[in-house]
């Protein structure tokens, strides 16, 4: 049995034995919180700063690389598509190119013949103007003046190098295409005409091709043209108010309407009347 003594000493033990524990962890967490000297913590933060500097740089760098990359992806696609384009452009060229080169060959022909057509269609040409010429030397002497000087143009167009044989092919068939609308039509116009020794101004009146009569300016004077005696022969006074009235008619003045005017009698393929 333990005295009062012994369990004195035992809990005195006790106690120095946590005091000593006790004592040893707060010398290890007082040793553990001491802080570092001044100059290391700014050696740290530097480092420190440095290393933030240098990750934000190289961030920046890869992020231009990647933008670059990018750039450079997206433009070798927008190649890809010229390229093909071209090659789209470059085959529908060499059919066109084809294409031509057999036109062209087929127009080189056509030049050829056409310089054959040329030789042949000239003379043609030639003839054709001689015979409107002596056309209108022999027709009924109506806008005489007009007629010989379109002829005459057309005599001197044949020896102009800068008009084309087209184009006096086409001429030519103008001529020939005013001689034919001259055949139906009438028309009223004033003019001067020689008769015997004395010449006076009178007025025109052209039936087509079947009649052209004149009238003086004061009714005075009457006549008609006779293609038989190639002469004009003169009209009593009894006409005098079928030309007013057709003169009228002509310059649509008045309504078409019958008048009486003499004409020369019809013939048949003989030349009997």
């Amino acid at each position: 049995m333990r005295t009062s003594s012994g369990w004195v000493v035992a809990a005195a033990s006790a106690s120095f034995v946590w005091l000593c524990a006790t004592g040893s962890v707060f010398a290890q967490e007082a040793q553990e919180q001491v802080p570092p000297p001044p100059g290391v913590l700014g050696d740290l933060i530097g480092v420190r700063s440095e290393g933030n500097d240098a990750a934000a740089e190289a961030q920046r760098k890869v992020d231009a690389i990647s933008d670059e990359t990018a750039g450079l992806l997206d433009q070798f696609r927008t190649t890809l598509k010229q390229i093909d384009a071209i090659d789209v452009y470059n085959r529908q060229m060499t059919e066109l190119l084809a294409a031509q080169n057999v036109e062209m060959v087929e127009l080189r022909g056509q030049v050829s013949r056409v310089q054959e057509v040329g030789r042949s269609v000239t003379p043609l040409m030639l003839r054709m103007i001689e015979a409107v010429d002596k056309f209108v030397q022999l027709d009924t002497p109506f806008l005489i003046r007009e007629r010989t000087a379109r002829v005459a143009e057309l005599h001197a167009m044949m020896g102009r190098a800068d008009v084309t044989t087209s184009a006096k092919f086409r001429q030519i068939m103008e001529a020939y295409q005013i001689e034919n609308e001259y055949g139906r039509t009438i028309e009223a116009y004033r003019d001067s005409l020689k008769i015997g020794d004395r010449e006076s101004t009178v007025d025109f009146l052209r039936f087509g091709r079947i009649a052209l009569v004149y009238q003086s300016i004061d009714e005075s004077e009457a006549g008609v043209w006779s293609q038989e005696t190639r002469s004009w022969v003169p009209l009593d006074s009894s006409y005098r108010s079928a030309l007013r009235e057709g003169l009228r008619i002509a310059r649509k003045q008045a309504a078409p309407d019958l008048i009486r005017l003499p004409l020369p009698a019809a013939v048949d393929a003989r030349g009997s009347s």
